[in-house]
Formats: C-alpha cells, sequence, structure tokens
C-alpha cells in the first residue's frame, strides 16, 4: 500500500478518508474475500497506518452495512439470498420508476445529451465487446445510473445507487460469460435508443426485461450470482 504511516497522536481527517475510502473502494469492487478476517491489526499492517485510522475506518464501514461484526473481528456484508431478492426487487422499482414519472408528466423529458454520450460509450463496447470478468458490473452500473440520472430525479438516483453498492459484490459474477456481455450491452443500446427516440412506454418495457419482469427471474438472477460468487471464493 502507498498511504504514509499515522502520526502517534491520532489520525487526521487526510489519513482516515484515505484509508476509508480505499478500504469502502477495495470492497465494493470485491477486492477483499468476504472470508476475509478484517482486524485492526492486520489492516494496520496493510494500509501501513496505526490502528487509529484503521479503527475509525471499520466504524464507517460498519454504518454504511458493507462489513458487519464476527467473532474473530470484521467481514465483508454477503446478503443472503431473501436479502438479495428484497435489494433486487428494490432495485427494479427504482429503475422503473425513473421512466414512469417521465410518462406521467408530459412536463418532464430525459436528458437526451446524456443519453447520447452513453449510447455512444456502448456503441464503442459492442464494436470491441470486453472480455468476461467481474470488473464489468461497474460499467453496467454506470448505465443504470446514466439512465437514472437522466429522468431527472436525483434522490432517485442515489437511492440507486445506493442499492448497488449493497448487491455488486455478488453482481459482479453475473458477467462472467460472453453471452451474458453480449446481451447486456445490446440491451443498453436498446433502451437509450428507444428513450433518445421518446418511444417511452417502449423503453420502459425494454428496461423491465432486462433488469427483470417478474419475481421468479429476480430471484434466479439473485440466486445465480450467489452461486458464482461461492465458487469463485
Amino acid at each position: 500500500m502507498d498511504i504514509v504511516s499515522a502520526p502517534t497522536a491520532g489520525a487526521p481527517p487526510s489519513l482516515r478518508d484515505a484509508v476509508y475510502t480505499r478500504l469502502r473502494t477495495e470492497i465494493l469492487n470485491g477486492q477483499v474475500d468476504p472470508r476475509e478476517r478484517l482486524t485492526e491489526p492486520k489492516l494496520s499492517k496493510w494500509f501501513e497506518v496505526s490502528r487509529t485510522p484503521v479503527r475509525e475506518a471499520l466504524s464507517r464501514l460498519l454504518s454504511d452495512g458493507l462489513i458487519e461484526r464476527t467473532d474473530f473481528g470484521y467481514a465483508v456484508v454477503v446478503p443472503s439470498l431473501a436479502e438479495l431478492r428484497d435489494l433486487y426487487e428494490l432495485r427494479v422499482t427504482l429503475e422503473l420508476r425513473g421512466v414512469d414519472r417521465i410518462i406521467e408528466n408530459p412536463e418532464l423529458g430525459y436528458d437526451t445529451d446524456a443519453l447520447s454520450a452513453e449510447l455512444a460509450r456502448w456503441h464503442e463496447l459492442r464494436a470491441e465487446p470486453p472480455e468476461p470478468d467481474p470488473s464489468f458490473v461497474v460499467l453496467d452500473e454506470r448505465f443504470h445510473t446514466a439512465l437514472s440520472r437522466a429522468a431527472g430525479n436525483t434522490r432517485l438516483t442515489e437511492a440507486l445507487v445506493a442499492v448497488n453498492e449493497k448487491v455488486r459484490a455478488v453482481r459482479m459474477y453475473d458477467f462472467v460469460e460472453h453471452e451474458r456481455i453480449g446481451i447486456t450491452i445490446a440491451e443498453h443500446i436498446e433502451i437509450l435508443e428507444l428513450a433518445i427516440a421518446g418511444r417511452l412506454p417502449e423503453a420502459r418495457t425494454a428496461l423491465h426485461q432486462h433488469v427483470g419482469e417478474s419475481l421468479a427471474v429476480v430471484m434466479e438472477r439473485a440466486a445465480r450470482a450467489l452461486s458464482r460468487m461461492a465458487l469463485a471464493g
């Protein structure tokens, strides 16, 4: 790690925030094994800092709901299948609400410039598809966040980002096959083109199909992703 050592008298805000941000990022990106024992001594050595900034970072991550207390210290929270079902359902609700609010109110509209910029990125990905990799989930989340933000309700987008962070560690294992990558790219492009063209009912249908239009589909995806995560571990 390239973070400098902390002063013995306590952690300055910059160091405290650096440890928290770095550890949070690594947890969200799946770089911390859910089975990893997270203890103050281990993390102090890992980050080359005193225990004070580590203790404060762990406290914040505990409040964020990203880690939990265990008999040996802390561990990354892995949602149960029931929790994943609830989170996936919430994700679907938030996704669809973005387009619904525009359909319901003629005075509202998508930010088509933002959607066009996102569409251009996905056209590039279609031209040169990336290799299957769990990190593809970050690109997938960017699409959904961009679509939500372009709908104009900041609070909806913030809620969607929060839900995505809670399921990212599991969802990332949904992108380990070439076919899944190709389908995702094609569906993102279809949704964006429909939204830009103002064909909102069709865009909503395509989005609903994409994120899961039934509880059975949502549960199947949650179970599959959780299973793949366990196998990867």
